[in-house]
């Protein structure tokens, strides 16, 4: 059986690239949320400093 032009090792090339391009997005979405979570921490905690300096 001869390999296709659009296969690596005998593997086709959409068993590689959907794997790939599932666990490209799974990593970018993580990194959004993480990021996002982060700036509201933040965000949370300049507010409450901001909130706290001014009733002095």
């Amino acid at each position: 059986m001869e390999a296709s032009p659009l296969s690596i090792a005998g593997i086709p090339l959409s068993a590689l690239l959907f794997p790939t391009a599932a666990a490209l997005l799974l990593f970018v979405t993580a990194g959004v949320i993480y990021l996002s979570l982060i700036d509201w921490r933040d965000r949370r905690r300049r507010n409450r400093e901001t909130s706290r300096s001014s009733s002095r």
